[in-house]
């Protein structure tokens, strides 16, 4: 029975067999690395990957196409939606059952397994726990100690999945997203653009990304009213150390009102703030380089942590 895509899920399933190949040249799996997909719908890149891959773990929140997938021998289905997921817990997880790489070839179909018992990895009750089998499998690939992400995003959720993300940066090798086009250019976007803003501040902080691959509507079924493209997002090595909260907050009230100068949103916000380096506000949110705001969040917590120590607070 075909299945008929669900608008409140935002399902809108790839058919373009040379998008697809594009898309998985792009991400270039290789044989036993951990990789999680999010939102495999009909498996259109699914069955390519875990060709390659030998296994791999798909999050599904849609009852019936999670039924479907745990057909498929070489697939761990995650029943949830994806903002429930603990990436630390499922990364540890894949860690202690990594597979053993088997010899490419097309997914077979099986009995479909039942759900266990576990449910290490949902952090909101009511998430089905993985399927798959629970015996121990050897991992036997390079850097299998970080999870590769990939899927094709909900649209209209995105955003607070990027920044679930960001969340557990720290277990994740790289990630390649289908997205809104408009979105990847907000994330890639340079000072002084339109496009920079919020998004491109707090995801250039943490990951290198470029936009790889453009996907016309035409590639869907059915098709989106918009442009898509994939992005590739590799987390920095070395990142700046600062206080996220911090960071976040200061981004957002520079850029609530962009149109107007800094003084009359940062500005207030750093005398609030008692902060007393400097900080040339005489400028709008979008002149300022990412690397400046991550100085500015450490001056303001250094300048915070030396004045309570002066009244004696720390």
């Amino acid at each position: 029975m075909k299945h008929i895509p669900r608008k409140r899920f935002g399902q809108h399933f790839l058919t373009d067999r040379l998008i697809i190949e594009g898309i998985v040249d792009a991400i270039a799996p290789l044989p036993g690395q951990p990789m999680v997909e999010i939102g495999p719908g009909l498996a259109a890149l699914t069955k390519p990957l875990v060709e390659r891959l030998g296994h791999l773990t798909v999050i599904e929140l849609d009852r019936d196409l999670a039924r479907q997938l745990r057909s498929h021998p070489k697939l761990t289905v995650v029943e949830s939606d994806v903002l429930r997921v603990d990436f630390r817990q499922l990364a540890a997880q894949i860690r202690r059952e990594a597979p053993k790489v088997e010899s490419a070839g097309t997914m077979e179909t099986a009995p479909p397994s039942q759900p266990g018992p576990r449910d290490w990895l949902c952090q909101t009750a009511g998430a089905m726990p993985p399927s798959g089998g629970s015996e121990p499998r050897e991992a036997e690939s390079v850097g299998a100690h970080k999870l590769r992400v990939v899927g094709n995003l909900p649209y209209n959720i995105s955003t607070p999945i990027l920044f679930h993300l960001l969340d557990a940066v720290e277990v994740i090798e790289d990630q390649h997203f289908m997205l809104q086009k408009e979105v990847i250019d907000r994330m890639v976007a340079a000072p002084s653009t339109s496009d920079y803003g919020r998004l491109s501040v707090m995801l250039q902080w943490r990951y290198a990304m470029e936009n790889v691959l453009y996907v016309p509507p035409q590639s869907f079924d059915p098709p989106p009213r918009v442009d898509s493209a994939i992005v590739r997002m590799v987390p920095h090595a070395e990142p700046v150390q600062l206080d996220v909260k911090l960071l976040s907050e200061l981004v957002r009230v520079a850029f609530s009102q962009r149109r107007k100068l800094l003084r009359h949103t940062l500005g207030q916000w750093l005398e609030q703030h008692e902060f007393v380096g400097e900080f040339d506000v005489k400028r709008r949110a979008e002149e300022v380089p990412v690397a400046e705001y991550l100085a500015l969040a450490q001056a303001v917590l250094a300048d915070g942590r030396h004045s309570a120590a002066k009244e004696g607070i720390l």
